[in-house]
């Protein structure tokens, strides 16, 4: 699974003009799933969402996570987030997991979520919606789980060639 993270002192989401989820200081995370996602995957998201450090300790370092904050999370589901765009000129859809279980993968991590931290809301998924945001730092970060399609991937590369997105070449 996929999430785009933006720290935020503010952020909302309307569907028809109506705000559905909103928080004060805290996460908005984008989130997209993938083909050969599990609730593994969203258990491990949901824990890195939680614990991941992105706020300030008294030294103005990033040493505090949503969990020692007590912030918001708001979860917001967002199926371009798998898009394949390394070639061409229009995103590709075949990575991303098929509606039904993308919705439920999304409502295993939204349930969880309000089950393990206090303040939780979120979009609805399928729906048209209108995120607004205040994005404090700028922080945004991107945060993925494994995926059975990773190994896909790795396979499908030439001999010899690199891997373009691995951080140690």
């Amino acid at each position: 699974m996929i999430a785009l993270i933006q720290r935020v002192s503010r952020a909302d989401v309307q569907i028809d003009g109506e705000i559905v989820g909103a928080i004060g200081p805290g996460v908005l995370a984008l989130v997209g799933v993938r083909r050969g996602d599990d609730s593994a995957a969203a258990d491990r998201l949901l824990e890195r969402l939680l614990t991941y450090r992105i706020f300030p300790d008294e030294q103005d370092r990033m040493n505090r996570s949503l969990r020692d904050t007590g912030g918001g999370l708001l979860l917001v589901p967002q199926f371009t987030l798998a898009a394949d765009t390394h070639k061409g000129t229009r995103p590709g859809f075949s990575s991303a997991a098929e509606p039904a279980l993308a919705r439920s993968l999304f409502d295993h991590l939204l349930q969880t979520a309000k089950a393990t931290h206090p303040a939780v809301a979120a979009g609805r998924f399928g729906a048209h919606m209108q995120v607004s945001l205040i994005n404090d730092g700028p922080v945004t970060f991107w945060l993925e789980t494994p995926y059975a399609g990773a190994a896909d991937q790795a396979l499908s590369r030439a001999p010899g060639t690199l891997d373009p997105q691995d951080s140690r070449t």
